[in-house]
């Protein structure tokens, strides 16, 4: 049986898309991440009606659901056997993901650990190949 999360309010996203640059899409130039309009006769800057909005502390995410993925659970980064204690008294809320850097038998080692801990791991099978002879 998976390990389910503990329930939490809904999470809502109060400006879903990415913010994007004024002007980005004109010019090549200009890169896609947002940057604060500057001039002085700037459009957006000056939140004429009809332009981009630009991102305020209001669009924030809700402290309780902050941090939270949609499979319910927060996400911490393992790097080997030990950082799997943190998670044994937060297995309800945290899942564990295994480093891109961590070599093929410690993952093994922090997979194996995982189910006696009964810590939910969200990628247990990356790079992990079964050889067959």
């Amino acid at each position: 049986m998976a390990l389910r999360p503990l329930p939490h309010p809904r999470i809502l996203k109060k400006h879903p898309k990415k913010w994007h640059r004024h002007h980005s899409d004109r010019y090549v130039r200009l890169g896609d991440k947002w940057r604060k309009p500057k001039g002085i006769d700037n459009r957006v800057r000056r939140r004429f009606k009809g332009q981009l909005r630009m991102p305020k502390i209001g669009y924030g995410t809700e402290r309780r659901v902050r941090h939270i993925n949609p499979d319910g659970f927060k996400h911490v980064l393992i790097n080997n056997v030990k950082e799997l204690e943190v998670l044994l008294m937060q297995h309800r809320t945290h899942a564990g993901i295994i480093a891109a850097t961590v070599a093929r038998k410690n993952r093994v080692k922090i997979v194996e650990r995982a189910k006696e801990l009964n810590i939910r791991l969200v990628n247990p099978n990356a790079k992990i190949r079964l050889t067959e002879n």
